[in-house]
């Protein structure tokens, strides 16, 4: 069905259509939210363990990269020498420091910023009497749309003869934020026809 024909009902003013496609559209939002991402959590933590040749050490992924040390010797092996100092003390302000400089090196590759994570989607959120049950999901999805694309880099690094990430893996990670932007551009179409058309 169309956006015209759900906006078609002749009792309907502009103002109450817009709300009621509103409403379907983050409807739909919401289910495909609901994807898991469990394969793309799985294939970042080998990849990751592979190119540097260390574990985890955690169950939890988060825990995992929340001192930013897995990530910043990542990248040193991708691109030996880019990060100059990893912090190895186990102080959040040493975490923290490392996942900006990670973040940096992602940028110096050549990620712009869309495609990466912010600093504080490594940070325990558990504590929080006010966090959102799927806040914590999201920031990590961010943290592994930041891996698959650093994972690309790699793939097309010429000088990069390391272990390769399956991108197959991350496709309903990508297909998820894909579906955000089909939303977004279905709102605005919506919207576009409601301020266009005769009332």
């Amino acid at each position: 069905m169309s956006i015209r024909e759900e906006l078609s009902p002749v009792s309907c003013d502009v103002q109450s259509c817009a709300v009621l496609l509103v409403e379907k559209i983050k409807m739909e939002w919401r289910q495909q939210t609901s994807i898991s991402c469990a394969d793309a959590f799985s294939e970042a933590q080998r990849w990751i363990e592979e190119v540097t040749g260390k574990s985890f050490g955690s169950d939890n992924f988060r825990a995992a990269l929340e001192n930013g040390v897995l990530l910043c010797d990542l990248i040193n092996q991708l691109k030996p020498g880019i990060i100059k100092r990893v912090n190895r003390l186990s102080t959040p302000i040493a975490g923290l420091d490392n996942v900006s400089v990670f973040l940096k090196a992602c940028g110096k590759l050549g990620l712009n910023d869309s495609q990466l994570f912010h600093p504080g989607d490594l940070q325990d959120l558990s504590t929080r009497v006010t966090l959102r049950r799927d806040e914590s999901t999201r920031r990590l999805k961010n943290v592994l749309i930041t891996i698959y694309w650093l994972g690309r880099k790699a793939h097309l690094d010429a000088f990069y003869s390391g272990p390769q990430l399956n991108f197959k893996a991350f496709e309903g990670l990508l297909g998820l934020a894909l579906s955000k932007v089909r939303c977004c551009s279905r709102l605005l179409t919506a919207v576009v026809l409601l301020f266009s058309s005769p009332h």
